[in-house]
């Protein structure tokens, strides 16, 4: 199959940055002129300081319906990591799979299918900085839908992903008494000691060996050092791969604020649950077998540690797989780049996909 990374050139020598919203919504127009092309309707959730949200709708028929999940930013600001080049093996560049490869793979494999019915696509313009605003509205258009792939990048060996671990950013403020620590040092309540209980307590909650992470990842606190500091601020990061564990954590979470280790303290928790975790199911692996009869190909599978808004899909309900892009590495970093050989694999697998799904969808309406 001869392809050519023309279009994906065009996508990827255009800035969208999270942050710049005229690059990532430029990106999206893009996308949207081609999807239109081929009959989707798009509707547009307008944003002031980041990209606009796009929803493109495929005519419907009786039957099940999949969401095509993806997005248009990526990682790096204006003048730091501009520039597609390719040789033989790769395709270099950043979002060459995290994700403008993504969606390219999704684009040229709709252009292949003789009809499109109950496939929509769904592209959000702030995942790479955790989807704060986009995950209420994934979440209620997910629920719409009986599956959702998502076009991360594939692993190395062609995996797709049936389990990420939940992740949540918190927050701990404490407060103390401020007092001259020369003359007065027992009229102070020390809110740095307080965090430093809080630090091991928090530390304490990590079971590795059962995908469970806390990481106090910066500390703020006190005025100088002849001063008792009256505050202090931890701000931390969990990741988990159960729900079981996330409950625990979260619970151990709140019962370390409420203690007060140093008698005077207070503290308060803020933050949030950013993404929740992506079990796998037993629907998964089923429709796992279905796309092996439509493709005659036996995917394999992975879970892995880092979070997308596959976790946002799969905590609607719906049954998601993701790592539907072309595999790549580098990610994040100036050496990002992608396989040609895989982002081929990749079309061909998503066009037969969507092709037997369609034609087995209208049979069972």
């Amino acid at each position: 199959m001869e392809y050519s990374f023309s279009e994906l050139e065009e996508l990827i020598n255009i800035n969208s940055y999270t942050k710049n919203k005229a690059g990532v919504d430029k990106n999206g127009e893009i996308v949207r002129i081609k999807l239109e092309s081929l009959g989707y309707v798009t509707t547009v959730f307008e944003r002031e300081h980041i990209g606009n949200h796009l929803w493109f709708k495929s005519p419907k028929k009786e039957g099940e319906k999949i969401l095509l999940l993806g997005h248009l930013d990526t990682v790096f600001p204006p003048g730091t990591f501009e520039y597609f080049r390719e040789d033989e093996e790769w395709i270099y560049g950043p979002g060459v799979c995290d994700m403008k490869g993504g969606i390219m793979v999704m684009i040229e494999a709709l252009r292949r299918q003789k009809e499109l019915f109950n496939v929509d696509i769904f592209l959000v313009s702030d995942e790479e900085t955790g989807s704060d605003d986009s995950s209420e509205l994934t979440f209620n258009i997910a629920k719409e839908y009986d599956y959702c792939l998502v076009f991360e990048a594939a692993g190395k060996n062609g995996e797709v992903v049936t389990q990420r671990k939940g992740i949540g950013t918190f927050e701990i403020e404490i407060k103390g008494k401020a007092a001259h620590a020369g003359n007065c040092f027992k009229d102070g309540i020390d809110a740095n000691q307080e965090a430093a209980h809080k630090i091991l307590a928090l530390s304490h909650l990590s079971d590795p060996d059962n995908g469970t992470t806390v990481n106090v990842g910066k500390i703020e606190g006190g005025i100088g050092a002849n001063t008792i500091s009256p505050m202090a601020t931890l701000l931390f990061e969990t990741r988990f791969t159960s729900a079981s564990e996330r409950d625990r954590v979260l619970a151990s979470m709140t019962e370390i604020t409420n203690t007060s280790f140093i008698p005077g303290t207070t503290a308060t928790l803020g933050g949030r649950l950013q993404r929740d975790v992506m079990e796998e199911r037993p629907e998964q692996l089923a429709f796992l077998e279905r796309i092996k009869q439509w493709t005659g190909i036996k995917l394999p599978v992975e879970h892995r540690g880092g979070g997308s808004d596959a976790n946002i899909a799969a905590s609607a309900g719906t049954v998601t797989l993701d790592g539907f892009g072309p595999y790549g590495d580098g990610d994040h970093t100036i050496h990002e780049r992608a396989s040609k050989k895989s982002f081929i694999q990749r079309i061909e697998l998503t066009t037969s996909l969507l092709k037997g799904f369609m034609q087995e969808s209208k049979k069972e309406a």
